[in-house]
């Protein structure tokens, strides 16, 4: 099959000896420059007439030329490709640009605040002290090999086939809310996981829950007027989407039952939380507080972003009541994801929204993407549809509760350095230190024996009023767990000493 070729080259003298030169000169600069990839395949020779217009003879001799130069390999049986590593020219080097002093970026984006938030999974590379696995306490981490992805390839595989019997149907960029059987679907499974009770027209498919927190910022934020509280210690990325929409971020903290709602500004028309299991610290919300909050969004007019990004999750006690109730559902955006109880690389989630705003959401919707990816939308809601998510979230309900019991035991060893906070639901645990520990100073520590740990200080936007960290044990078995209890005592215990 003859290669895919749509370079320009601006071949000299053709029929003539300097075509030759030209073609090979032309090639050259095209693979140095990067217009000619490392593996892509150049045309045959026998096609040389018809890609360059020159003989087959003068490409042959290009080609040769190239090949010498270690720029080309030839595959016997399939033709000639660039090398992986095209070596650069003497003398010639690209001097980098910071991105800081072109005029033409947005100063938003450069800031350190925002750079930091959404770049809070980065950490710095692994200082090895040993030969170990490395261990992963980061929080939101699930575990893939759980996933039964044989079943989901039977689902995905039945979807496609169905897709190239009937292709779907286009319809107007505004009717793109999501696919109609995936929003029934997620009907179902939130009022049997959460008792969320809606209907499939309230539902908005979105790309994650980050593209949930973008879409509302587009369309709840007046920039320059409206006001967002959000929780702190909080999720980062949430708080800089309505910060790029151009909002005024106001810092509310929070205590053990959740957020302080006797601090929530006068003029926030906007209330961002994690009322089941807030993040970082895990803790639930009281319901006093919950009463109170939606008392207050109603009578200042104010509305509510639910975020309950792991709920499905619940390890003891009786399950708690949603902020979106059908008394409360022309005030509250409840936001979920399947990243937590499917796969993060599905990047898919959905937004409950009151009917006044669904065509205003729908409408930044497709300004922004259209609309969801179909054949994985069908394939996810199959999956729901068949019991296989249902199946998948009580299996995964027995695992993260072990996993839990095994950090909790970790943690009692520890204690009283180590006081984890009440969490009932999700996929992590905090605890707190005290003040005579540094729990960046444990961290590195950790980091430095392939340990990954945040620390409840990267959560904060305002003052910090609790240190200490964020144990995620998605990812981690029981015994891996177990087994960094040595290397956590002896991270504590040299912080402790270093402060001494």
């Amino acid at each position: 099959m003859d290669a895919l070729f749509e370079i320009k080259l601006d071949i000299a003298g053709r029929g003539t000896r300097a075509s030759g030169r030209t073609l090979y000169e032309e090639l050259k600069a095209a693979i140095i420059d990067g217009r000619l990839r490392p593996g892509t395949q150049l045309p045959a020779t026998r096609a040389s007439a018809a890609f360059f217009a020159v003989s087959r003879n003068t490409a042959v001799q290009a080609y040769h030329r190239l090949l010498t130069e270690g720029l080309l390999m030839s595959r016997q049986g399939s033709g000639t490709f660039v090398a992986d590593a095209p070596p650069m020219p003497r003398g010639r080097s690209v001097a980098a640009v910071p991105a800081a002093s072109h005029p033409a970026l947005n100063p938003f984006w450069l800031r350190k605040d925002v750079t930091a938030a959404m770049g809070f999974w980065r950490d710095t590379p692994d200082t090895v002290a040993g030969d170990g696995p490395s261990l992963d306490f980061r929080p939101a981490l699930i575990d893939p090999r759980l996933f039964p992805f044989d079943i989901f390839r039977r689902v995905m595989t039945g979807q496609l086939r169905g897709l190239e019997k009937r292709p779907a149907r286009y319809k107007s960029p505004q009717g793109n809310q999501g696919n109609y059987h995936l929003r029934e679907a997620i009907t179902r499974h939130i009022a049997l996981t959460r008792a969320v009770v809606c209907t499939a027209d309230d539902i908005l498919v979105t790309s994650g829950a980050q593209q949930a927190f973008d879409l509302l910022a587009r369309v709840l934020v007046t920039p320059g007027q409206t006001v967002v509280a959000v929780e702190d210690p909080g999720y980062p990325p949430m708080r800089v989407a309505f910060a790029a929409a151009g909002a005024t971020l106001v810092p509310v903290p929070v205590d053990d039952e959740g957020l302080m709602v006797d601090r929530l500004p006068v003029n926030a028309g906007v209330i961002c939380l994690c009322p089941s299991h807030q993040f970082p610290l895990g803790v639930s919300m009281s319901p006093r507080r919950r009463q109170a909050l939606l008392d207050i969004a109603r009578q200042r007019g104010a509305v509510i972003v639910e975020d309950d990004y792991d709920g499905e999750f619940r390890h003891e006690g009786s399950p708690l009541e949603v902020l979106r109730t059908p008394a409360h559902a022309d005030t509250v955006f409840y936001v979920g994801t399947f990243s937590k109880c499917m796969l993060p690389s599905l990047r898919l989630g959905y937004l409950v929204a009151p009917a006044w705003a669904m065509p205003t959401l729908v409408a930044a919707k497709n300004c922004m993407d259209w609309h969801c990816p179909t054949p994985i939308q069908l394939g996810v809601a199959r999956f729901i549809d068949e019991g296989h998510l249902a199946a998948h979230v009580r299996r995964m309900r027995q695992r993260y509760r072990e996993r839990r019991e095994a950090l909790l035991e970790v943690m009692d060893t520890l204690a009283p350095t180590l006081t984890p906070l009440p969490s009932s639901y999700g996929m992590h645990l905090s605890a707190t230190v005290p003040s005579d520990i540094d729990a960046e100073e444990v961290a590195g520590f950790l980091q430095r024996r392939r340990i990954k740990l945040h620390t409840l200080h990267r959560y904060y936007h305002g003052v910090v009023d609790r240190h200490g960290f964020v144990f995620g044990f998605g990812a981690l078995e029981p015994e891996q767990i177990r087994g960094a209890g040595e290397a956590l005592a002896a991270a504590l215990a040299s912080a402790r000493s270093l402060k001494d």
